[in-house]
């Protein structure tokens, strides 16, 4: 299991390396609302999740994402069949788009603001995980374990509130949105996987 994360990652990890390299090509593929607005170049909202800014932003971004999304193919597998992995591609290119939504209505008319990263995707797929499975610990730093539905609540709480503050240069609507996507995704795709999580949810805490 775990084969299209790795594969994501393989192309992730190759274009982002070599984009670190050519500029012209990192401006190519980057998330950029004017060019995407006004000049209908669409697909930087799915190419910006394949560059990353450095080699930090890149190799968190894919730790992550190889945590998780192992995970999430796993329970995507066990919940839909065969039909999981289109799914889980959906989960994973729907949520790069959904994640920028926000981004793209506000920077429309700023030539200047330019975003990378597939921090929208990680967000969702870690959300999904959560979804599956509410009280898993999430090793905060690698370190602290805190219970997986703690950890998405504080997560929301912050990415909201970074995101009315405007005090770094972080995506955090894109994380925000792509949160949410992860976690709804799978109440769409089978309504009945909600009773699943508040059973899961609440079976735990009465033990």
């Amino acid at each position: 299991m775990g084969t299209v994360t790795l594969i994501l990652i393989l192309i992730i990890s190759l274009i982002s390396v070599l984009a670190f390299s050519q500029p012209a090509t990192m401006a190519q593929l980057e998330f950029n609302a004017f060019q995407i607005y006004h000049r209908k170049q669409y697909y930087r909202m799915i190419t910006h999740a394949f560059v990353h800014a450095n080699w930090e932003h890149l190799i968190v971004n894919m730790i992550v994402l190889y945590s998780f999304g192992t995970l999430v193919e796993q329970y995507f597998f066990q919940e839909f069949g065969s039909v999981g992995t289109y799914y889980y591609l959906f989960l994973f290119f729907g949520s790069v788009i959904f994640s920028s939504l926000l981004s793209l209505y506000k920077q429309k008319d700023n030539y200047n603001y330019n975003a990378v990263g597939a921090s929208g995707a990680v967000s969702a797929i870690l959300f999904t995980a959560i979804f599956f499975d509410p009280w898993s610990p999430i090793y905060f730093f690698g370190i602290l374990p805190i219970p997986g539905i703690l950890f998405g609540g504080l997560y929301l709480y912050y990415s909201y509130y970074m995101s009315t503050k405007k005090m770094d240069n972080i995506g955090h609507d894109a994380h925000f949105l792509g949160a949410i996507f992860g976690f709804v995704l799978p109440i769409f795709i089978r309504p009945s996987l909600l009773m699943t999580f508040f059973e899961a949810l609440f079976h735990h805490s009465a033990q």
